[in-house]
């Protein structure tokens, strides 16, 4: 039974709040103590107070007792809310840390494509930003007066023994009763379903396209503006409709509910009433007697469950997600070092690979690359050229066959040292809102290693290297879309200086026009020349440049070969040349304009 609460979603919240912040926490629930007691002693003094008066005995000390007792529960309110408010957020970043280290300490990145992960990590990234419920330092003040009214409908129902032992049973069983009878309309049951969930992912994605400023153009230009409201609108209603769902109140428990507690306190207060008019308790005895067992009412079902479950199941998923997503990431490490590889060659041999619960992408892949050579890979979206690059920077290892440098299967290669032996240009590469100095190296370099790497990559007089690259900073600007890849390129060729030996370039100018990435890919094979480069590219009249060329289709090898040799060979490199080559004339040529018909 233990074992069970402790797996609880409630359990794991409280549990986590002594270590945030140990000492918080304590001050947290002295707080909900305090509070919870007070108006039950509160009650007790006035009854004192009363009786005192009543009695012609002196109330001078009954009187300042009730006034101490007023003034704490006024003062101790907004302490424990500032209480709760610091602990929300020390819990919040303590929360952000461990899931920050479960997403980049797993030397691989299944963990980040894994759709089994997917729910946990919506819910868990966005916990603290209002999206999903409210903050943590709003959330414990809510909780914070669910548990105060809780200790305090339990205290009163302690000192209502004094009257009788039965009327605490009767009131305090009836509130709870309201519990078990309501528990239909608590958010805990339902909320927290797949379709709850991919509600709320559809109606965050409808709220982000509308306020993006990526999508900001296209939804101007082609007139989507109403598209994206009613989208937005529709995704919303039908999130708060399933929502209303879980948490509507039942007819008939609402009833019940009533006739209940309608009962249980018309017994107590007659009782009360026959007692008082056979002076068995005196006036004061019935002043705090009737104002605890209102207190009671305090136990009754309310917010706590719903504050509750709001701030428990992100938690929840935190911790979920850590222990989950190590071996979802896992690789293994190896021991050998990187050393001065590839010396000979790099070899795919016989790999197979496929994506968690997909079709296999490669499947007997075979490639001999020769150190120090170029090699271009060409083929049709979806042919596997972005996971050949994925598994040679081992972000993912492949399910059988291996991948070798110099004979040596890469997971035998302690991973840190294969990757300072290795540096990349994805599609999708980082734009850091930092100073140009720390985009183009972000473990550090020399001034003059970086200015080199800007000047050969045609970068060098975008700004100067303590400019933030991003609007909104003290003195920071924005740079083109080409601007930034020839900021990336740079980073790329400003780890050849520090030592790397592979070059590996995903679409590295797409944003650039023919003649900017003509010269840009000349400046890459002439700062390379000593290293090994593989470009991933659709555009022809770039990869015609390579040493050789590789058309991947199905997951293998198709044609391998220099241009002139593919073009001979008149197969589906040539095809795809030739379809190319007459989509743009010799003018578009010059105006940067090309076509990718490998899609």
């Amino acid at each position: 039974m233990f074992d069970r609460i402790r797996a609880r979603d409630e359990w794991k919240f409280f549990a986590v709040l002594p270590k945030a912040d140990g000492g918080l926490a304590l001050a947290w629930w002295l707080g909900v103590v305090l509070r919870g007691a007070l108006p039950a002693v509160f009650a007790i003094a006035m009854g004192t107070l009363i009786s005192a008066v009543q009695h012609g005995n002196g109330f001078v000390s009954p009187l300042a007792v009730v006034g101490a007792v007023f003034v704490l529960l006024q003062v101790l309110a907004p302490i424990h809310s500032a209480v709760g408010a610091n602990l929300g957020d020390k819990t919040a970043a303590w929360l952000y840390d461990r899931l920050t280290q479960a997403c980049v300490r797993p030397p691989g990145m299944g963990h980040l494509e894994n759709s089994a992960l997917m729910a946990d990590l919506t819910v868990a990234r966005d916990f603290d930003l209002g999206m999903t419920g409210p903050p943590l330092n709003v959330s414990l003040d809510f909780i914070a007066g669910g548990l105060v009214e809780l200790v305090g409908g339990v205290s009163s129902a302690i000192v209502l023994l004094r009257f009788n032992w039965w009327a605490p049973v009767v009131l305090a069983g009836a509130w709870l009763a309201t519990h078990y009878l309501l528990r239909e309309s608590a958010v805990w049951f339902d909320r927290n379903t797949d379709e709850v969930r991919s509600a709320q992912r559809d109606a965050d994605y409808a709220f982000n396209l509308a306020v993006d400023p990526p999508a900001s153009k296209e939804l101007r230009l082609f007139g989507l503006a109403g598209w994206v409201i009613d989208r937005f609108i529709s995704r919303r209603t039908r999130l708060h409709e399933l929502q209303y769902h879980a948490t509507r109140l039942r007819e008939r428990p609402v009833v019940w509910s009533l006739l209940i507690v309608s009962s249980a306190n018309v017994i107590v207060f007659w009782a009360m009433a026959r007692a008082m008019a056979a002076r068995t308790i005196t006036l004061g005895d019935l002043v705090v007697y009737t104002q605890c067992a209102v207190g009671t009412s305090l136990i009754a079902f309310g917010g706590l469950n719903w504050a509750l479950h709001g701030a428990a199941a992100p938690i929840a998923a935190v911790l979920r997600l850590e222990p989950a997503m190590m071996p979802a990431g896992a690789l293994p490490v190896g021991h050998q070092s990187a050393a001065r590889s590839p010396l000979r060659q790099l070899r795919f041999k016989n790999v197979t690979f496929s994506y968690p619960g997909g079709a296999p992408i490669l499947d007997g892949f075979d490639l001999i690359i020769p150190a120090g050579s170029s090699l271009a890979i060409v083929g049709q979206n979806g042919a596997g050229k972005t996971t050949l690059a994925k598994l040679l920077c081992r972000l993912y290892d492949p399910q059988s066959g291996s991948i070798e440098a110099d004979g040596v299967d890469l997971r035998d290669i302690d991973i840190a040292s294969w990757r300072s032996r290795l540096t990349a240009v994805f599609q999708d590469f980082v734009k850091f809102e930092l100073p140009l100095r720390d985009n183009v190296a972000p473990n550090g370099a020399s001034d003059a290693e970086i200015q080199r790497a800007l000047e050969k990559a045609g970068a060098s007089h975008l700004a100067s290297l303590d400019t933030v690259l991003a609007r909104g900073y003290r003195g920071g600007t924005d740079l083109s879309g080409g601007q930034w890849q020839r900021v990336a390129l740079a980073r790329a060729l400003c780890a050849v200086e520090k030592g790397a030996r592979v070059v590996l370039l995903d679409e590295p100018t797409a944003q650039l026009d023919v003649r900017g990435e003509a010269e840009i890919f000349e400046r890459i094979l002439t700062a390379t020349r000593e290293v090994t480069t593989i470009l991933i590219s659709h555009r022809f009249s770039t990869v015609r440049h390579a040493d050789r060329i590789c058309v991947l289709e199905g997951g293998k090898v198709i044609e391998l070969g220099t241009h002139d040799e593919l073009m001979a060979r008149n197969g589906r490199y040539k095809t795809m040349f030739d379809l190319q080559a007459q989509r743009f004339n010799a003018s578009e040529d010059e105006e940067g304009k090309t076509y990718d018909v490998l899609a």
